[in-house]
């Protein structure tokens, strides 16, 4: 498998996780990245969503609901997602109306009673009285090119080390050394709680969190990540920075 990858805070994961950081970073870009603050781009993104939610104007319900997800930042998607997913006990990937009002009503997102009958019947096409949850999630989500896609695709690849489409502790466990964690050379922390504690930057606010981050839910975490990031080479660059690809 090769050398382990260290664990050192970075910008991308601006929810406090630790990626790795390459020893000798040369470009003007990732000089630009160094200086920005990813806690900044994510803040940015969430007070621009609260200003539009807050402007008074009628929105699309499908929009209007992003837009609350964006108010809570890169976990707000995730969180709505991972509640779907607890709800799918047959692993059918199918919501009744029911359990669809329930899930955005669990997340706590202020959407009312008419607008969520609305998205719901937009995506019951059929008239089954059950919706795709997977497609539901893919037109929530922010649009990304595929270039973006692609790389957040190879970081999960990376990630998922025994290819079983999830991530969890086993997984981490060889990739990832962490002897360079300041909590972990302190004594705080050990090994596993560092590595169970970066999983959690993709399960906060989520209902019963299982140490468990599936390749779609890694996906939803990071469009909000890039709605936050103009440029397409500022984004590659973060991606491959944080996961040494």
């Amino acid at each position: 498998m090769g050398a382990a990858t260290s664990f050192r805070r970075t910008p991308l994961m601006g929810m406090g996780g630790w990626g790795r950081l390459p020893s000798h970073p040369s470009t003007a870009l990732l000089q630009r990245m160094q200086r920005e603050n990813g806690f900044t781009k994510e803040a940015n993104l969430q007070n621009l969503a609260k200003r539009e939610l807050a402007n008074g104007l009628d929105k699309d319900p499908i929009y209007k609901l992003r837009l609350q997800c964006f108010s809570r930042g890169a976990t707000g998607i995730l969180g709505l997602s991972r509640t779907f997913r607890v709800m799918d006990d047959d692993g059918s990937k199918t919501l009744s109306a029911e359990e669809f009002k329930k899930g955005i009503s669990d997340v706590g997102l202020d959407v009312s009673e008419s607008e969520i009958s609305d998205m719901f019947s937009r995506f019951d096409a059929d008239g089954s009285g059950t919706i795709n949850m997977t497609e539901f999630l893919d037109k929530l989500r922010p649009p990304m090119n595929e270039g973006r896609l692609s790389i957040i695709e190879k970081a999960f690849d990376k990630m998922d080390a025994n290819d079983d489409g999830q991530i969890t502790e086993t997984d981490l466990m060889n990739l990832y050394s962490v002897k360079d964690h300041p909590k972990y050379l302190s004594g705080e922390m050990t090994k596993s709680e560092i590595l169970r504690e970066f999983l959690k930057n993709f399960e906060a606010g989520a209902p019963n969190p299982d140490g468990i981050v599936t390749k779609e839910e890694f996906i939803n975490y990071y469009s909000t990540i890039s709605a936050s990031i103009d440029n397409d080479a500022y984004f590659d660059l973060v991606m491959r920075r944080a996961y040494n690809l």
